[in-house]
């Protein structure tokens, strides 16, 4: 089983997208579209205070009449912070995920974001995994 090490390495793109808490509600939805992301680590210098998703827009600023434009990211934040080390496993990860009902987990080692992983990377290598070993029985069985 791979590690988000392992994930983290083959995943195109390094960057680690964020906002600070004092950004608007607007600015985070508008660096999520940019960047096709659904969600982004809030950031105060190097420490992580939170994450915000494209949920949290929707729970927080559309269903609530807010005006995305004045509400700020830490308003509606969520501050709580479920993190792993990358040396952690994908299976695990994914449980870690489903139990706590989210879709974006930050990477944290040493104090320090090294990555997000979302549910749907997780899910690929799962099944990328299991297509190797189905095509390794498979040949095995041809002979």
């Amino acid at each position: 089983m791979h590690t988000l090490n392992q994930i983290l390495n083959r995943k195109q793109i390094n960057e680690i997208w964020s906002v600070g808490p004092d950004a608007t509600v607007l600015e985070a939805i508008q660096v999520m579209a940019d960047k096709r992301a659904g969600a982004l680590v809030v950031m105060s210098g190097a420490d992580l205070v939170g994450i915000i998703s494209e949920r949290d827009y929707a729970r927080e600023v559309i269903l609530k009449g807010r005006q995305s434009s004045e509400t700020k990211v830490e308003e509606i934040m969520s501050a709580k912070v479920v993190t792993v080390p990358s040396t952690e496993s994908v299976k695990a990860s994914l449980a870690l995920m489903t139990d706590n009902h989210i879709r974006h987990l930050p990477i944290v080692d040493d104090g320090r974001v090294v990555g997000v992983v979302s549910i749907g990377d997780l899910v690929k290598d799962i099944i990328s995994d299991q297509q190797s070993t189905i095509d390794q029985l498979e040949s095995y069985i041809r002979g």
